[in-house]
């Protein structure tokens, strides 16, 4: 068996089978393990009332009793262990279960062996059997698993192998497509429009002769169909979309371009010019529309690829006062990429309706054939449908989302869908640290003008106590001029946080005092003449005033932004949840020039409270914030609600428009009038409803 080097399965009760019939003499015995068995027998198994030869060696002694007891031929444990050793070797280093010796099962027959050995009072060592075994082949027990110690390199290795099979692999992507096409397509589709509007211009006041207006009409129909190629992307879109089982406003354009080529027949032959300018004008805002949704989905991936850190953004229920409030936790990049595309309520509405609209000009030209014939149906068909979206509408969607996606992107922000633009317009309180106004080593210590008798050193001990207890950005200031002058750090009872910009507490048996000096002031501390120190910390032990800290505090961009945006938001609550005593209304009035009034100011014990207050895993990621600024976080909440109100506003009025018109259009189609039928004051229509529909999409700037 020794020989055989095919990789087969194999046991013990195989092997033991295989070596029944050998007969094993001492002499053929390996000195090692025989001295390894004298070993076992005489120090670890050997019975107490044996006697132990020193002089004799242990292995012959063995083999005596072996071959005394033994009633026939035994299977040595030493040429075992070669047999396996040698089958072993000849498997590959990855072998399976089956052809692995385990070890309880060589400690069984290794004291099944030894139990031939000594008498039956014997016991043995399993531990000692065991380890000598595993020397014997020259293998160490395995080692504990290390520990895992966090590093926060993994979370960001991590974050960045996200990062790049999503968002930057979708950011190339984007990149691919060429922007320039598109944007030749508006401008080209745009100069239709212009040509078109002043051939129809020129016929309606009577400036084509006769025998050109067979030629307008062939240019006007050409046209038509130039411009439709140059958006032949929206109508295989709205073509894929119908095939789909969804119908959109693109599915409508197709639709529309059908019916503008049937009328053209008729117009051939009746001398009339077909609404080439309105439908150009419709087919130049649906190419812009696709290029500020480009735009903004390339913005958000970009923002995203760039990002070494991401902050989430949920909305906690019965936050503070009965209102939910927005609190913030480690965010996933998965947060975003499930949700960002995801259909919105407007534009599931926009879709509806122009389900709607298409079954209604149906109906109206219909009623108009049955009344005044083909040609009459087909006109009001066409006419139907291209004043029953207005050209507006096509942008009244993505306009906001690109208008404020630019300024999100400069703050590192992006919205997860439309759901997290509906979670966080409603009315919400949002919680501000004293990191979000004034971020770590910002603040610093201009100097300390003592006052009295007292150690200066013992002052400086006394107020950096309080201040420690206290917390907040001063914590390190004070704690640095502690180390400055190897200062003594005193234990403080009886600490109270009075809540309008003042701190107290029994310090070293003294009674210390810290504040503005109109806290001081209150609490009937003598304040000299010329004391007068802006952004400074008074303190005072005992009842007199004892040192003045003179305070500055940098002004950031991105927290005077963030403040701004959040106390002009009405629906928006912004609640002072830090515990730096110094950060008063007055102080906040005079650093960012802002109306306080908006702002909550809580007590000790309240702003306590609401720093207990965790998210839940299970809350919906609304918002993802690239960097750890105030104005990442306002801009995402009052961003969000300024997005809901352009696009609810921008189709409500183009609904009001296309609805107003289907009814002008009823009514033609009734009296069978056509002098208003004419491309002029079609075009006219659309134009008179992009001046709101435009407007209205600029709400989105107010963050």
């Amino acid at each position: 068996m020794s020989d055989n080097k095919d990789l087969q399965g194999f046991d013990l009760d195989d092997i033991l089978n295989e070596f029944q019939d050998v007969s094993l003499d001492a002499a053929d015995a390996s000195e090692d393990l025989d001295s390894l068995l004298g070993d076992w027998l005489t120090a670890d198994t050997a019975p107490a009332d044996v006697p132990e030869k020193a002089d004799e060696p242990a292995a012959p002694a063995a083999d005596a009793v072996s071959g005394e007891s033994a009633p026939m031929d035994t299977i040595r444990m030493n040429q075992l262990i070669a047999e396996i050793v040698d089958q072993t070797e000849a498997a590959e280093p990855v072998a399976s279960e089956e052809s692995t010796v385990r070890m309880d099962e060589l400690t069984e027959l290794h004291a099944e062996e030894t139990n031939n050995v000594v008498s039956e009072d014997a016991t043995i060592n399993l531990e000692a059997v065991e380890q000598d075994v595993a020397s014997f082949f020259d293998k160490t027990p395995a080692p504990e698993a290390p520990r895992i110690i966090y590093n926060p390199r993994t979370r960001l290795r991590e974050l960045k192998k996200k990062l790049v099979a999503g968002p930057e692999k979708r950011y190339y992507e984007l990149s691919e497509v060429s922007v320039a096409k598109l944007q030749t397509a508006i401008l080209l589709n745009l100069a239709l429009v212009v040509l078109c509007a002043i051939a129809t211009t020129l016929y309606s006041l009577d400036m084509l002769s006769g025998n050109r207006l067979r030629f307008v009409i062939f240019t006007q129909i050409l046209s038509t169909l130039l411009s439709a190629f140059l958006g032949c992307n929206q109508i295989l879109d709205g073509i894929g979309d119908l095939f789909k089982g969804r119908f959109t406003i693109n599915t409508m354009l197709f639709f529309s371009l059908i019916a503008c080529c049937a009328d053209g027949v008729f117009c051939l032959s009746e001398l009339r010019i077909p609404c080439c300018a309105a439908f150009s004008l419709e087919m130049t805002m649906a190419l812009w529309a696709r290029y500020q949704r480009h735009s903004t989905e390339m913005a958000q991936m970009d923002t995203l690829r760039k990002a070494v850190r991401l902050n989430a953004m949920v909305k906690a229920p019965m936050y503070y006062e009965n209102k939910a409030g927005i609190l913030r936790r480690e965010g996933e990049v998965e947060d975003f990429m499930d949700h960002y595309d995801a259909p919105s309520g407007p534009e599931k509405l926009q879709s509806f309706y122009a389900f709607i609209s298409l079954l209604l000009c149906i109906a109206i030209s219909v009623f108009a054939g049955m009344l005044h014939g083909v040609s009459m149906a087909l006109q009001i068909l066409s006419t139907s449908l291209l004043v029953a979206i207005p050209a507006s509408f096509f942008v009244s969607i993505t306009r906001p989302a690109a208008l404020l996606e630019r300024r999100l992107h400069m703050v590192g922000t992006v919205l997860c869908g439309w759901r997290g633009v509906k979670q966080l317009r409603g009315k919400v309180n949002f919680p501000i640290q004293d990191e979000d106004l004034f971020p770590a080593n910002t603040s610093k210590l201009n100097g300390v003008k003592f006052y009295g008798d007292r150690n200066s050193d013992d002052v400086i001990a006394c107020t950096t106590a309080l201040i420690s207890v206290a917390g907040g950005g001063l914590v390190n200031l004070f704690q640095k001029l502690l180390e400055s002058r190897n200062g003594v750090k005193y234990p403080v009872s009886d600490f109270r946080d009075y809540g309008v910009g003042g701190i107290g507490g029994k310090v070293n048996g003294c009674a210390v005092l810290m504040g503005t000096m109109d806290f001081l002031q209150d609490m009937g501390i003598h304040i000299p003449e010329g004391t007068m120190v802006n952004q400074a910390v008074y303190a005072a032990i005992d009842g007199e005033l004892c040192a003045v800290y003179a305070i500055s505090y940098a002004k950031m961009r991105s927290a005077a932004a963030g403040i701004i945006s959040l106390c002009g938001n009405r629906k928006l609550t912004p609640v002072m949840a830090g515990r730096d005593f110094m950060l008063t209304e007055s102080l906040l009035r005079a650093k960012f020039s802002v109306n306080t009034r908006r702002i909550v100011f809580p007590d000790v014990e309240i702003r306590a409270a609401l720093s207990q207050i965790q998210p839940d895993d299970s809350m919906p990621t609304l918002a993802l914030a690239t960097r750890d600024e105030l104005a990442a976080y306002a801009y995402a909440v009052s961003g969000a609600r300024a997005l809901s109100l352009a696009t609810k506003l921008g189709v409500a009025i183009h609904l009001v428009g296309g609805i107003l018109g289907l009814l002008i259009m009823a009514a033609l189609a009734f009296l069978g009038s056509t002098e208003l039928l004419t491309p002029t004051h079609v075009l006219l229509y659309q134009l008179v409803w992009i001046v709101p529909g435009l407007l209205v999409t600029e709400w989105a700037r107010t963050v």
